[in-house]
C-alpha cells in the first residue's frame, strides 16, 4: 500500500497590491477553510472544490495510505510576509520530516496555487518543493495541482514529476484538478518510472478579464489542453499566469507530461502554437465608471434582467481589498435605478449598523478603509435595511459544500435621490462570486435592475446567467485590468505586457 504524505499551502500575490498577507490571515477561514492540520484534513475536505479534496478521492479508491500535514489558504493580496511563510513552510516541511521519520514514504502530493511571491521570495511553490525535496530526496514522486493563474515557474517543474492546472475559470473544476493529478502518481505507481515532461511560456501577458474560459480564446486553449492528452501523454495544462505579478516568470504557460516524449514534445508544441495564434483574439470592451452607470441606467429601462457591472480593480479575488467606491459614488450621483453593489469590505461600517440598528439611519463615510492612497470614503446618510452575521452556506458551483464566514454584514441604502442605491457591507474581503452573499441577507440577486460585483471573471459561474449584459468597468482599484500600466522591474526581457502590447525592457 503507497503511503503518501500530503500537504497544501495557497497564496495568489499581487505584487503591487498594498495589504499584505499576515499569517493571521491564514489560519482564518473565509470563503475556504482555516489552516486545518492532520486528520481533521479527511472531514474539512470531503465532498468539496478543493485539489485536496479530488486528490483524496481517488486515493480512497485506490487504497492508498495518506498521512496529512496541514493545509491553509489566505485570500489574494499583497505580498505574504515572511513571517507568515516561514510559519507555515517551516510546519509544512516539519510534518512531511515527521511523516518520513514514521515510516516508508512512497510520494508527496502538494495542493498549491503557483502565484504565491512573498516579502523575501518571488517564487514561494518552488522554494516550498526545495525544501520538500530536502526532506524526501530526488527519487520519490512528487505530484502537485495547481490553480488556473499560476506563474509556473522553471524550478516548480524541475523540482515536480508532475503538476495539473485546473482548466476553467471561473474555476469549477479544483477538485477534478486534484484528481488529475492522483491519476497522475496512480500511474506513476503502476509504470514505475517517472514520466516525461515539457514545459514553455508564450510570450506574452494575459490581462485578468480576457482570460475566462467561458469565452474565446480562452476556452479554445483549455479545451485544446483537454484534447491533447491521449496515447503517450498523459496530461496537458494551459496555464493562464497571474499578471499583476512582479516577477521573472509571471505569464501563460503550457505543462505537458506522459511517457512517450515525442507525443509529449508534440503536444506541447501544438497548443503552443495555439497560444501564439491566439493572441490577437484576446480582447474586450472596457468601461469608465461615468459611461458604464449611464449606459446601465438607460439599457435597464429595457432590460428584463439585471445589467451587471464587474468591479474588475477592486476585485478581492485578485489582491484587491475590495472597498473602493468609484463606481458607488457614480451610481448615487447619477441617481441609479434600483441599483445593488456588493461586496464593500468596511468592519467599522458593519459594526455601526448593527449598533443602531435595522431601519436606523447613520451618517457615516463608508468604504476605503485600507487607506489606499488617492482613494476617499463616500459620505451620506445611509438607511440599515437588512442585517445579517455573514455566516451562510454557499449555493453556488464554484463553492459547491462550503460554508462562509463574512462576520457582520449589512445592507444600506443611501438617502439620496429618488430611487436609491443599497450597498452590501461585508466584514471580511470575499470577492462576489456566489449569489447566496446576497440571498442570505434578503437581496434576491436577480430582480435588481443594475448589479455592481466586485470580482473579475468568477461571478460568472454564478451570475451570468441571470445578467441581460455585463460591463467591465475600470473604477480605480490595485488591481489594474491593463498589465502594460503597471510598473513592472522584474519580469523577463522580452514578454509583451498585453497581447500585441509592448515589450517588456528592464531598466
Amino acid at each position: 500500500m503507497p503511503r503518501i504524505a500530503v500537504g497544501g499551502f495557497h497564496h495568489e500575490t499581487n505584487t503591487f497590491a498594498p495589504t499584505p498577507a499576515t499569517y493571521e490571515d491564514f489560519v482564518m477561514a473565509d470563503g475556504w477553510p482555516g489552516l486545518t492540520r492532520g486528520d481533521d484534513m479527511f472531514a474539512t475536505f470531503r465532498s468539496k472544490n478543493i485539489g485536496m479534496s479530488g486528490f483524496l478521492e481517488v486515493a480512497r479508491e485506490c487504497g492508498w495510505m495518506v498521512v496529512p500535514a496541514l493545509w491553509c489558504q489566505a485570500g489574494p493580496s499583497g505580498r505574504p510576509t515572511a513571517d507568515a511563510y516561514e510559519r507555515v513552510a517551516g510546519e509544512l516541511a516539519m510534518r512531511i520530516a515527521a511523516a518520513r521519520d514514521s515510516g516508508p514514504l512512497d510520494a508527496v502530493y502538494l495542493c498549491l496555487h503557483g502565484a504565491m511571491a512573498t516579502e523575501h521570495l518571488d517564487d514561494g511553490e518552488g522554494e516550498l518543493m526545495r525544501r520538500v525535496r530536502g526532506i524526501v530526496g530526488p527519487d520519490i514522486p512528487l505530484v502537485a495541482s495547481i490553480d488556473f493563474h499560476a506563474n509556473v515557474t522553471a524550478e516548480m517543474v524541475a523540482l515536480s514529476d508532475a503538476m495539473a492546472a485546473y482548466r476553467t475559470y471561473p474555476h469549477l473544476d479544483i477538485a477534478e484538478t486534484g484528481r488529475r493529478a492522483a491519476r497522475l502518481l496512480a500511474r506513476i505507481f503502476e509504470t514505475g518510472t517517472k514520466p516525461h515532461k515539457a514545459f514553455c511560456h508564450l510570450p506574452y501577458i494575459i490581462p485578468l478579464t480576457q482570460q475566462c474560459t467561458l469565452i474565446e480564446p480562452a476556452k479554445g486553449l483549455a479545451d485544446a489542453a483537454a484534447s491533447l492528452a491521449g496515447e503517450g501523454v498523459a496530461d496537458v495544462s494551459f496555464a493562464a499566469g497571474f499578471p499583476p505579478a512582479d516577477v521573472p516568470e509571471c505569464g501563460p504557460s503550457i505543462l505537458a507530461y506522459g511517457w512517450d516524449a515525442a507525443a509529449v514534445d508534440a503536444a506541447l508544441e501544438t497548443l503552443r502554437r495555439r497560444g501564439l495564434a491566439a493572441e490577437q483574439a484576446f480582447a474586450a470592451k472596457l468601461w469608465q465608471p461615468h459611461e458604464a452607470v449611464g449606459y446601465a441606467i438607460r439599457q435597464s429601462n429595457y432590460a428584463r434582467k439585471p445589467i451587471v457591472l464587474a468591479d474588475t480593480q477592486d476585485n478581492p479575488g485578485a489582491g484587491g481589498d475590495s472597498d473602493t467606491v468609484g463606481i458607488l459614488a457614480e451610481l448615487v450621483k447619477q441617481d441609479a435605478p434600483d441599483a445593488v453593489l456588493g461586496l464593500l469590505y468596511d468592519p467599522a461600517t458593519a459594526a455601526a449598523a448593527h449598533k443602531a440598528g435595522r431601519g436606523a439611519a447613520i451618517e457615516r463615510a463608508i468604504g476605503c478603509v485600507s487607506g489606499q492612497p488617492g482613494h476617499a470614503p463616500l459620505a451620506g446618510r445611509w438607511i440599515v435595511e437588512a442585517l445579517s452575521d455573514g455566516s451562510f452556506a454557499a449555493t453556488g458551483p464554484m463553492y459547491k459544500g462550503f460554508h462562509m464566514e463574512l462576520g457582520p454584514m449589512a445592507v444600506l441604502r443611501a438617502d439620496s435621490g429618488r430611487r436609491g442605491v443599497r450597498v452590501v457591507v461585508s466584514s471580511r474581503k470575499q470577492q462576489a462570486a456566489d449569489q447566496a452573499m446576497f440571498a442570505h441577507i434578503g437581496i434576491d440577486p436577480a430582480a435588481p435592475k443594475i448589479l455592481v460585483l466586485k470580482s473579475s471573471v468568477h461571478f460568472r459561474n454564478h451570475f451570468q446567467n441571470l445578467a441581460e449584459e455585463i460591463l467591465i468597468v475600470l473604477a480605480p482599484g490595485p488591481n489594474v485590468e491593463d498589465p502594460a500600466a503597471l510598473p513592472y522591474r522584474k519580469l523577463r526581457a522580452g514578454v509583451r505586457l498585453r497581447p500585441l502590447g509592448p515589450e517588456f525592457r528592464p531598466a
